[in-house]
């Protein structure tokens, strides 16, 4: 290991001096591409119905068509995170061979950045939900018909998805992060509850107050608001409480161990909680050697995680199915360089076992013996004997960016994968891909 830095030390000045001269700002991310193309989708369906004129005139506005447009936008915001949905997607790219053109597989891997889906859908719901209820208010005015039930719950839903949208903007996101999670648990299981009374009430005003199932089972709403209800409380059916065994190797951070029915598939992510109904966080599983079980390792990063490895509970709460990390890109490439810091290793190591293909891995993290355990450690060096561990207690911190670099060089790798924290993924990310190399690294948006 002391070769590796000493070996990496002589490199690392003609390195910087080439990424310092040819460092550029990146292209737009997938996410990004992804919430502007539901943003033009939208924005030119908006504006053929305002400008044109179609979906009103004088005597009668199409309440539905601003309705039909809430739902379909809430439908992909929903849907999109749906875990069966989620895991077909992945299954679908992982078919594709590694022998296709590395233009087209670094771009199909990042099929995790679909949250730009859900955000941009999300956002234009809320739009189309405050034109229905301006243009609701408008037929009120003019035609009547519409109750004052269903025009009081459309300002509600109105202000309540607003509310949520903006506690997930990213600045409020990361300083209220608490106020987020409980902004889409409880202010969206009470507007899922909202939109039911708005489509039954909705369907019977414009029916002339009658309600009828042949009325119901026509209208578009209903079936979306259907699917969004079964999609939302879908997870839940798989709720178990199940017993833990938890291994301490220091007050930064615990391993838990824990046996499913079925063992989660490896780099896979299940969410726990200690109470069903408030806090939910993600973990990566990691399979126990030959052996029946899984694991989870979990470090202090937050008033979370410090009370759980505080005082560490005998019971645990999943929900779900797993769902694939974004260390499963590997599967598209003929050669990988990993990069993690800290508990980052968690996601990773599972990928690191048995793996036939070339690949490197760098570890930064503090003390690494004393932090995880012997134990861990070991296990790590035994799945990958070439692991590069800067322990940043003894030699501060590296640059990774340049360690990647390194490594990419030395197995002329396709790929890199960065599991750290969001200022270092993004320099990671965002550096190699001023390289021309491909970089993936999670992106922050649930």
């Amino acid at each position: 290991m002391q070769n590796e830095k000493n070996k990496t030390a002589s490199v690392l000045p003609v390195l910087h001096q080439e990424l310092t001269q040819q460092f550029s700002s990146p292209i737009l991310t997938h996410y990004q591409m992804l919430f502007i193309t539901v943003s033009m989708i939208n924005l030119s369906i908006m504006s053929w119905a305002l400008v044109s004129g179609s979906w009103w005139d004088e005597n009668h506005i199409l309440l539905g068509n601003f309705g039909n447009m809430v739902i379909a936008n809430l439908c992909v915001t929903v849907l999109i995170r749906q875990q069966y949905l989620i895991n077909g997607l992945f299954q679908l790219v992982w078919r594709v061979p590694v022998h296709w053109p590395l233009r087209l597989r670094r771009h199909l891997a990042n099929v995790y950045q679909f949250g730009g889906l859900h955000s941009g859908c999300a956002t234009f719901s809320c739009l189309w939900l405050l034109l229905f209820t301006l243009a609701a208010f408008c037929q009120q005015q003019t035609q009547g018909g519409l109750s004052t039930q269903l025009l009081t719950v459309n300002v509600l839903l109105v202000l309540m998805l607003c509310a949520i949208s903006l506690t997930a903007l990213p600045q409020v996101r990361r300083r209220y992060h608490n106020l987020f999670e409980h902004m889409h648990r409880y202010v969206g299981w009470s507007s899922l509850a909202l939109s039911w009374l708005q489509v039954l009430w909705f369907v019977r005003d414009s029916h002339h107050g009658e309600w009828r199932w042949h009325h119901l089972s026509h209208a578009f709403a209903f079936w979306g608001l259907l699917a969004i209800t079964c999609s939302i409380l879908l997870p839940w059916l798989r709720l178990r409480r199940v017993p833990i065994e938890v291994t301490r190797p220091s007050s930064h951070a615990v391993i838990i161990q824990f046996a499913l029915p079925q063992d989660p598939f490896p780099g896979s992510t299940l969410a726990i909680s200690l109470h069903p109904l408030t806090e939910w966080h993600a973990f990566a599983n990691i399979p126990l050697v030959k052996r029946h079980g899984c694991r989870m390792l979990i470090s202090r990063a937050g008033d979370w995680t410090s009370r759980f490895i505080d005082n560490p509970p005998s019971h645990v709460w999943f929900k779900g199915i797993p769902t694939p990390g974004v260390g499963s890109m590997n599967k598209l490439f003929n050669s990988v360089v990993y990069v993690a810091t800290g508990s980052g290793i968690g996601p990773l190591l599972p990928h690191l076992v048995n793996n036939p293909r070339p690949c490197k891995l760098i570890w930064s993290t503090r003390n690494p013996f004393v932090t995880y355990g012997e134990a861990f450690v070991n296990e790590i060096i035994a799945a990958h004997p070439g692991v590069l561990i800067w322990d940043t207690d003894a030699h501060g911190k590296p640059d990774l960016l340049l360690l990647a670099c390194q490594k990419v060089k030395e197995i002329n790798a396709e790929a890199v994968i960065c599991i750290a924290n969001r200022p270092l993924t993004d320099y990671v990310v965002e550096g190699c891909e001023a390289q021309g190399i491909a970089a993936y690294g999670a992106i922050w948006d649930s």
